[in-house]
């Protein structure tokens, strides 16, 4: 018995595991060149636990 895609996509249907059949609709975006909104920006860098925007120390000190 051969196991191709096909057949390994007719097990997953038929065992209700849609995850080889259907992908995920949204994944958010890993990519920082591909991020355009400054929002989505934001939210990526609290998810990641990083500060942005990113400041120099010169910056840093400026602003105290």
């Amino acid at each position: 018995m051969n196991r191709t895609r096909a057949w390994r996509r007719n097990q997953a249907r038929k065992h209700g595991n849609d995850k080889a059949v259907r992908p995920l609709t949204f994944k958010p975006e890993k990519n920082w060149k591909l991020m355009y909104i400054r929002s989505t920006k934001l939210v990526r860098a609290r998810q990641l636990g990083m500060s942005y925007p990113i400041r120099s120390t010169c910056q840093l000190l400026d602003q105290e």
